[in-house]
């Protein structure tokens, strides 16, 4: 099979290479997967340049969390899943349920990578598909999408109708997020640097927008426009936290996400005043894929895609979802 590796010690998605491997068979308790699509994400240009958690690569390794395809084989003992069925991947092996746990992550060199023509998972980081979807869809969700549910309805205070949320950004998070928000009944607000990404998001449901630009202050601007809000999907990291405790409304939380951006740490007393949370979130559990797949069929979400690319042009791919015009997600597909 073909499968697109990083080599160990990699600093860059420029050192992708496509190389031929054995085609793998499940063992007990695992799934063979026919992959037909795949997303990029963040952490995959972090995991690609030597700057995720644990440092660089210690061996070569093939990248991404994020596919789906078909159900090419089964390992003995699996019950789940018949041959066939359509599936996508979970971000972890054996989170399945409950309260977060240590488990290895897919595409990070410690867990197996999604990037190539088969993959073998454990049966418990295989979800099966939304039926609504197609494949280049649900490979939008495995980190985005779960992430961007885990944010608004799992914790002490999921959403409710009529809260607001506040969203920054553009990037799959943060389009998914809005979405999920929307068929919940929630007012969203949206921030961006780009007019014309905001008119996008616009189209896509968001009922306020901001371009942090011309705004600086966003979230002084959230807080006397709004009267703060009841959720933030904080994407940005240290760089934008000060601003998002600003616009927090009363017993409101921020989902703690990114680190996109960087600075000093910010002073915590508007966080006091607002009696707000600040919860991490690292994506999420099985379950809670399921969950977010049920809710995109009941109200008939479609991810957003922002650009498709063949799997041999997957550098390519890496290139866009790494640029200015990146919107929303970044697909890679078998066509």
């Amino acid at each position: 099979m073909r499968s697109w590796m990083l080599p160990a010690e990699s600093d860059s998605y420029q050192k992708l290479h496509l190389k031929d491997l054995p085609q793998p068979e499940p063992g007990p308790g695992e799934v063979l997967i026919r992959l037909k699509a795949w997303s990029i994400n963040y952490r995959d240009f972090a995991v690609a340049s030597g700057n995720y958690f644990g440092g660089k690569l210690k061996e070569a390794a093939i990248p991404l969390s994020d596919g789906a395809g078909e159900v090419a084989a089964l390992g003995e003992g699996v019950t789940r899943f018949a041959e066939g069925d359509r599936v996508q991947s979970a971000f972890f092996t054996d989170w399945d349920d409950g309260l977060p746990r240590s488990s290895p992550a897919l595409g990070d060199g410690h867990g197996p990578g999604m990037l190539a023509e088969y993959v073998v998972l454990p049966e418990t980081a295989v979800v099966p598909m939304a039926e609504s979807l197609s494949f280049a869809e649900a490979a939008c969700l495995p980190c985005a999408g779960v992430t961007a549910w885990n944010c608004l309805l799992e914790g002490n205070r999921p959403l409710q109708p009529g809260d607001k949320v506040l969203v920054l950004g553009t990037g799959g998070v943060s389009i998914l997020a809005l979405q999920i928000a929307r068929a919940a009944g929630a007012t969203v607000i949206a921030t961006s640097s780009s007019d014309a990404k905001l008119e996008k998001v616009k189209a896509l449901g968001a009922h306020h927008t901001i371009n942090y630009k011309s705004t600086p202050e966003w979230g002084s601007y959230v807080q006397q426009e709004f009267g703060g809000v009841d959720k933030i999907v904080e994407v940005g990291g240290t760089g934008t936290l000060g601003q998002s405790f600003q616009a927090l409304g009363m017993n409101g939380e921020i989902g703690l996400i990114g680190v996109l951006t960087h600075g000093d740490p910010p002073d915590p007393h508007a966080l006091m005043m607002s009696a707000g949370t600040l919860r991490g979130i690292f994506v999420g559990s099985g379950a809670m894929a399921r969950k977010l797949n049920a809710t995109i069929d009941a109200n008939a979400i479609t991810p957003v895609i922002g650009k498709r690319f063949a799997f041999d042009d997957a550098i390519a791919a890496y290139d866009h979802a790494a640029g200015a015009h990146s919107f929303a997600k970044t697909i890679i597909e078998f066509s």
